[in-house]
């Protein structure tokens, strides 16, 4: 059983910053990348970051790569996601995912398997 669980959403300002996290059991398998989406109602999940868990590799979405910052420390397992000059367009549930037996991050949610279920992040004033 692959479990991945998010945390960390909430109702933030324009400006804010917050920090999701993302717990998962991925080190069932050999390797793997673990990435951060989001999506919003009636569109598509949106690649943001993803982390190539063998190597630290990181790869981001091009417009939000001086916002967002995807880290681990290890020896743990989870997985930040740090976002900052937060603005209503951020406003989503932002899901991590799994993609097993993966070297290399890419931004295409169909190459990832295993899902959690989604935190909430409201940006208003």
């Amino acid at each position: 059983q692959v479990q991945v669980v998010e945390s960390g959403g909430g109702s933030v300002q324009p400006g804010d910053s917050l920090r999701l996290s993302c717990s998962h059991s991925g080190r069932t398998f050999s390797r793997y990348v673990v990435g951060w989406f989001r999506r919003t109602p009636g569109r598509e999940r949106e690649f943001l970051a993803g982390i190539n868990w063998s190597n630290n590799n990181t790869g981001y979405a091009g417009t939000v790569n001086g916002r967002f910052t995807i880290s681990r420390v290890l020896p743990a397992t989870t997985v930040y996601l740090d976002m900052s000059r937060l603005s209503p367009k951020d406003t989503a549930v932002y899901y991590c995912a799994i993609g097993s037996n993966r070297d290399v991050v890419r931004s295409n949610p169909a190459e990832y398997d295993y899902w959690g279920q989604g935190t909430q992040v409201t940006v208003s004033s």
